[in-house]
């Protein structure tokens, strides 16, 4: 199978890495063999070791499969932008304009 090149910042590419490492040792952790990871996500055992590196051009619902097979780490993909700080401030500083503006 052609694996699509995705143009990534660098920046990017290590936050993956670091995922990928985190996401093996996760495993390892939990002693749950690649092939056991694969069968539980559905997917072959290479997209795995993708995965564990970091690959970009593995799609997120894959990612999310394998944090699920790996016995439910897929609710820390709600933690993803759960706390806003700058977005937070930028709607504070609106709504503070907005009330200005009223007056």
């Amino acid at each position: 199978m052609k694996y699509r090149k995705v143009d990534i910042m660098p920046d990017m590419q290590e936050t993956l890495s670091i995922m990928g490492e985190q996401i093996k040792m996760a495993r390892l952790r939990r002693k749950i063999s690649v092939n056991l990871a694969a069968e539980r996500a559905g997917v072959s055992r290479a997209t795995i070791w993708r995965v564990e590196k970091g690959d970009a051009g593995v799609a997120i619902g894959i990612y999310a499969n394998v944090l699920h097979a790996l016995n439910g780490l897929d609710t820390d993909l709600l933690l993803i932008a759960k706390d806003d700080e700058l977005g937070r401030k930028l709607q504070d500083i609106e709504m503070a304009t907005k009330k200005i503006n009223r007056r």
